[in-house]
């Protein structure tokens, strides 16, 4: 999936995202963006799932609270 974000402006380390259709207001860690980015800039952002690692964190989750309801 890919989302149409649009950089509004910067304030101090943050950067606030304008994004979708809607343009919904985010503040992102402004270390995170593009190097050059800049205010009034369209940005893309790609999101997708890691099934590996969702699977590996559930699995770490299940494993603590199996030693936590076992006494450790």
């Amino acid at each position: 999936m890919r989302v149409r974000v649009v950089l509004d402006r910067f304030e101090g380390d943050k950067a606030v995202l304008l994004v979708g259709d809607a343009e919904q207001s985010v503040a992102w860690p402004r270390a995170f963006l593009p190097d050059g980015a800049a205010e009034g800039d369209v940005l893309w952002l790609a999101l997708s799932i890691d099934s590996e690692a969702t699977r590996v964190a559930k699995e770490e989750a299940e494993d603590l609270l199996r030693k936590l309801l076992n006494g450790g």
